[in-house]
């Protein structure tokens, strides 16, 4: 067994109906948060936007909020995996779409959910606890009239 470190950004999309968009994956029976490995040379924040327009196909997006890090341990396929994920809060600036590549199209569907439903319907506690703090970073920014 190898041990595999590496590091992730994705984006958590709320739009202003507070909906939150998540991805279906149903050949793996998940729901996830839009994310990717942060390629050499990339920052965190270039990462997530790639990454989240890629998945999601929404091309107009916008970081309004660092959602912050943590580590997550996991093994796959015989090797342990110790990955930093960090996650920002985005924006849709516009509805304008771009064609995703066809893995990405064959792999997931995105889906929007009342955010309210959408914390539950994720299938990991991480991403769980990630679109958590969305929800509450966003309220503040409603609240403070940022959003």
């Amino acid at each position: 067994m190898a041990l595999k470190q590496y590091e992730s950004a994705g984006g958590v999309i709320i739009d202003d109906c507070g909906r939150m968009l998540l991805l279906d994956r149903p050949a793996r029976r998940e729901v996830r948060l839009p994310k990717g490995h942060v390629d050499p040379g990339e920052t965190p924040e270039e990462t997530a936007l790639r990454e989240t327009r890629e998945e999601s196909g929404y091309a107009d997006l916008e970081i309004v909020a660092d959602l912050g890090s943590q580590v997550v341990k996991f093994t796959f396929q015989g090797d342990d995996f110790v990955r930093t994920e960090r996650y920002f809060l985005m924006r849709l600036l516009s509805e304008r779409t771009t064609p995703r590549n066809r893995k990405d199209e064959a792999q997931f569907a995105p889906v929007w959910t009342p955010m309210e439903e959408a914390v539950q319907r994720l299938s990991f506690e991480a991403e769980q606890q990630f679109a958590q703090r969305a929800i509450d970073a966003y309220r503040r920014l409603k609240e403070q009239q940022l959003l």
